[in-house]
């Protein structure tokens, strides 16, 4: 049964994209607002993509408009540019067919909104909502929402072998919203946890990462293991007395690098080991070597032994993901750290007050692998707090060091 109720207060950003649904309603055919930007608004969260669902076809959207790109015109979704911002238009459509778990194989063109909305993933997302802000809610979105339930629409089993990863997504919703799985949706997920392993490592990452910045992560990290998704993501199969104790720590994290460098404290990770990790999730090298850096800080701090070093090595943002982090699982509070941090007598080595140059200049040094090697030892004796950072202190230092080299 359809419901349909009007919105208040209409956003900007659907204002902003009034005139494209007005055009192709101009011309006879139908089109709204679908979605999660729907869903957000109707949670007064900040939106992020306005797309647009209608019944004309893709040539059809083309014909009304005359700057478009076709970014997915198999899906049948056309990129409108006509008014400066870029609005994507799919069409209504049913789906058949997913051998790889993912992409469907079929993709047939309809003029039913219905049909459209019910190959949505979550009831929460098969909203739709016209120019005048009513919405059309033809699977318990809003009631769910109301009552902060994840269903999945139609038949979980279904749904979950169309787009494994919306066992994922209905997770991260789950610890984002700070939601619930409903059970047959819950249950479906644990019955299809191993089709996770047809997804795409990056696009799981993606996911995790959400759900681990969510608001209730605990949550969202119980329900990973509770429905066995954890055993078929990359390192940890073997993790579930880790995880159970992450879960009961009460974190909060807010990035990337926090979310990896408390999992690699909890599973007491080497240098190494965290690299072969995170190249197993396909991720960025500057993210592995900032959680490399905050993690060997973690494993500092909580056996306090951490030197001025350890702090200048990691750097300010580092320096303040562990402080996070500890704060966070830890009844003691770590915040001296950064005040620590800030006290340093440098925090870069373009700060020194002699540069190669000048040694080269003064006929201390000339141009040599050694004078990198000097250069690198005034850094660190400054940082340490051994020499001061001015430049007759540094010459001396340099002498010294020399005359002791040799």
């Amino acid at each position: 049964m359809a419901i349909i109720v009007k919105m208040g207060k209409v956003p900007t950003e659907f204002k902003e994209a009034l005139p494209i649904l007005q055009r192709i309603e101009k011309a006879g055919y139908e089109a709204y607002f679908v979605g999660g930007s729907v869903r957000d608004t109707l949670w007064h969260r900040p939106i992020h993509d306005v797309d647009i669902a209608t019944s004309a076809y893709p040539s059809e959207v083309k014909e009304l408009f005359k700057r478009t790109v076709d970014t997915g015109i198999e899906h049948g979704t056309v990129m409108i540019l006509d008014h400066g911002t870029g609005y994507e238009v799919t069409t209504f459509r049913t789906e058949s067919g997913y051998q790889d778990y993912r992409r469907p194989d079929k993709v047939k063109f309809v003029r039913s909104l219905k049909e459209d909305l019910k190959r949505r993933d979550f009831t929460i997302n098969a909203l739709a909502m016209s120019e005048s802000g009513q919405i059309t809610d033809l699977f318990g979105g809003l009631a769910d929402m109301k009552a902060k339930i994840i269903r999945a629409v139609g038949d979980p089993d279904e749904r979950f072998n169309e787009d494994a990863l919306r066992m994922m997504r209905a997770i991260r919703f789950a610890s984002q919203l700070d939601f619930q799985i409903e059970a047959k949706t819950l249950v479906g997920i644990k019955r299809h946890s191993h089709l996770l392993e047809k997804i795409a490592v990056e696009r799981t990452h993606t996911e995790f990462v959400k759900m681990m910045t969510g608001r209730d992560a605990e949550n969202g990290l119980d329900l990973m293991v509770a429905t066995d998704l954890y055993q078929h993501m990359p390192g940890l199969t073997s993790r579930q007395s880790q995880l159970q104790r992450m879960i009961q720590s009460h974190f909060k994290l807010i990035n990337e690098v926090q979310v990896w460098s408390l999992l690699a404290f909890y599973f007491n990770f080497s240098s190494q080991e965290i690299s072969q990790f995170l190249k197993s999730w396909k991720t960025a090298n500057k993210i592995i070597d900032d959680v490399i850096l905050t993690t060997e800080l973690l494993f500092r701090m909580t056996a306090d032994q951490v030197a001025n070093w350890d702090l200048y090595r990691a750097g300010r943002q580092n320096v303040t993901n562990a402080v996070a982090i500890l704060n966070t699982i830890s009844p003691a509070s770590f915040s001296a750290y950064l005040t620590d941090y800030q006290k340093l007598p440098i925090t870069d080595k373009k700060q020194l007050k002699i540069t190669g140059g000048q040694l080269i200049k003064a006929g201390i040094l000339k141009p040599s692998p050694e004078l990198g090697k000097v250069l690198n030892y005034l850094e660190k004796a400054v940082v340490q707090a051994t020499v001061r950072n001015d430049e007759q202190a540094l010459i001396n230092a340099t002498t010294s060091f020399i005359n002791e080299d040799d």
